[in-house]
């Protein structure tokens, strides 16, 4: 594809030239007879490679609104004031991570609201001459660095686990977390103490061993006399009763997959859940779940200080995909890696098995490919790795997989679930009112054997699907102490009087962090980074980001365009 360092005679206003440069490529796409304009004729056989779906009608429409001047031909000017209007977003066409940017204020220290009207208590811990002679207390006034990297200019961290992608600068300027564990002193009496449980959501490997941990951890570590559990998520508050945890009832659930208490999606009843609070007479809160339970926890929070309730809201941020803001990475997600990595071993068998076979497997991750791309890292046997921060175009793909296909006799190629999300949705919702996406490997394999089959080639196709599987089984090792010292420390949170917090890992240093600064966008995996870098250089499929963004895009603006005017 030929390129030319012509821009244009002006830059529009609110386009980089990065922005520019990129609208330029297309226009030079489109333009094959390289005669600086576009017709009509050269629009739809440019479109029709991109999106074979787009009709020659609205291609028709697309033209008449690029060709502002009606001579039937598009120059630059006219392509760029119109793609500006349409494309989907004014931020680069080529994908980059929407980590969310912080303001270079000098220590900006992350504090965690104190529950008020309580008074200072000595801990019980003291009284263990174990943890007294070592002294593992942490003081008040202990923080951890949002970064360990200082003075960097590349901005792009090696987040295998998902670790933040931000760097210090050398004047030591960033935000510093609470750091967590236990304190000499506690704001709680802890024969006053009355928590409950609750787990929200989707399943996923080590809810049991939180469960178990923050039972054990209130009852022999603070000596509080009742722990209570709620059943099926935050709808449990209002529906069912809440029901006794104990040292014996927990004792051996870390060894099971699921959760005992049960949970859910929705039914975030906020005034039903504050009156079972109140009711129950419960004063400290653990919430176990993802960003949509923590904004759920964060509104409980600031209704229970409306209502002049002594409550402290402690939560342990609980999403199979990895895709929470700041933490290294979140419980589960190295357990789930390993179980896939057992469904990518077995459609490699499978391929290896037949002439021209390709093993397909789906995982998940709606927003965030985290579990596709560190399980096709680590299993060193995938092909092709789709995920949705980084748009694929079908038909290079399918050229792709030929090609491969032709060379080594099999494929095998593992997709995200959300890797199609640029294909559209099924219009529908579910209960955490997220779209509903099509099943994208439904859609792969349906595709790749027409297209096969259209090219003269007979190829076995094997699809696996283990998306409920990898969420449902027990913890590994890691993530079982990992899910006991998160617990730990909510425990340890609450009872120095913390509220409206999240307990998680930053640069291997656990800390309390504020809710507000974990429920903004998902954490993605960077294009850019280096280990999206690593999976292309070990599958050696094409960085789709660069060759295939910008003509979705295009796609992408033409359909907006047409319903936009159309619908006007």
């Amino acid at each position: 594809m030929a390129t030319t360092p012509n821009l244009g005679r002006s830059q529009p206003v609110g386009l980089s030239e990065e922005q520019l440069r990129e609208l330029r490529v297309v226009f030079d796409y489109i333009d094959t007879d390289h005669s600086n304009t576009i017709e009509l004729g050269e629009l739809k056989t440019a479109i029709k490679r991109i999106d074979s779906l787009i009709t020659n009608e609205d291609l028709e429409f697309f033209f008449n609104l690029l060709d502002k001047d009606h001579d039937q031909k598009v120059q630059f000017d006219e392509f760029v004031t119109a793609m500006t209007e349409y494309l989907p977003n004014r931020e680069p066409v080529i994908a980059k991570p929407t980590t969310p940017q912080q303001e270079s204020t000098p220590f900006d220290i992350a504090d965690i609201p104190m529950v008020q009207g309580l008074k200072d208590h000595s801990n019980p811990m003291c009284t263990n001459p174990i943890q007294f002679a070592f002294k593992n207390f942490i003081g008040n006034d202990e923080r951890i660095m949002e970064s360990a990297v200082v003075g960097s200019t590349d901005n792009s961290a090696d987040e295998t686990s998902g670790s933040n992608p931000t760097t210090q600068a050398a004047s030591q300027t960033g935000r510093l977390f609470v750091r967590a564990g236990p304190r000499t002193t506690i704001r709680w009496n802890t024969d006053e103490v009355n928590p409950c449980i609750v787990t929200c959501g989707g399943l996923c490997p080590g809810l049991n061993s939180v469960i178990r941990e923050l039972t054990r951890c209130l009852i022999q570590t603070y000596k509080v006399k009742q722990v209570w559990g709620v059943k099926y998520g935050y709808e449990g508050f209002y529906r069912f009763p809440m029901v006794p945890m104990t040292i014996e009832s927990v004792s051996r659930i870390h060894h099971l997959g699921g959760t005992v208490l049960g949970s859910s999606r929705g039914g975030f009843d906020l005034d039903k859940i504050v009156e079972s609070i109140e009711k129950n007479k419960i004063n400290q809160l653990y919430i176990i779940g993802g960003d949509g339970t923590h904004r759920g926890a964060r509104k409980i929070a600031e209704e229970l200080i409306r209502r002049n309730l002594i409550v402290s809201v402690a939560c342990m941020p609980k999403t199979i995909d990895n895709d929470f803001q700041l933490i290294d990475r979140s419980f589960g997600f190295l357990t789930a890696v390993e179980e896939a990595q057992r469904a990518i071993q077995s459609a490699k068998t499978e391929a290896e098995g037949a002439e021209n076979g390709i093993g397909l497997v789906k995982l998940m991750g709606r927003q965030s490919g985290f579990i596709a791309t560190i399980a096709s890292l680590g299993s060193m046997d995938v092909d092709y790795c789709l995920i949705p921060e980084v748009p694929f175009h079908m038909p290079t793909l399918l050229r792709h997989v030929r090609s491969r296909l032709s060379k080594q006799g099999h494929v095998v190629l593992v997709a995200a679930e959300g890797a199609g999300a640029h294909l559209g949705d099924t219009g529908e919702k579910d209960k955490s009112n997220n779209p509903i996406l099509k099943d994208i490997g439904k859609y792969l394999k349906d595709t790749i054997v027409s297209y096969m089959k259209q090219e003269g080639i007979e190829c076995a196709i094997k699809y696996n699907d283990p998306t409920y599987m990898i969420r449902s089984v027990p913890p590994n090792v890691t993530d079982s102490i990992y899910c006991t010292i998160l617990a730990q420390n909510a425990v340890h949170g609450a009872m120095a009087g913390y509220t409206e917090f999240t307990v998680g890992l930053i640069n291997s240093h656990y800390v309390y962090l504020p809710l507000p600064a974990v429920t903004t966008t998902p954490k993605l995996v960077d294009p850019r980074g280096r280990t999206w870098y690593r999976l292309l250089e070990i599958t050696e499929q094409p960085d789709f980001s660069d060759e295939c963004n910008i003509f979705v895009s295009m796609a992408l603006a033409i359909q907006k365009a047409v319903s936009m005017k159309r619908s006007q």
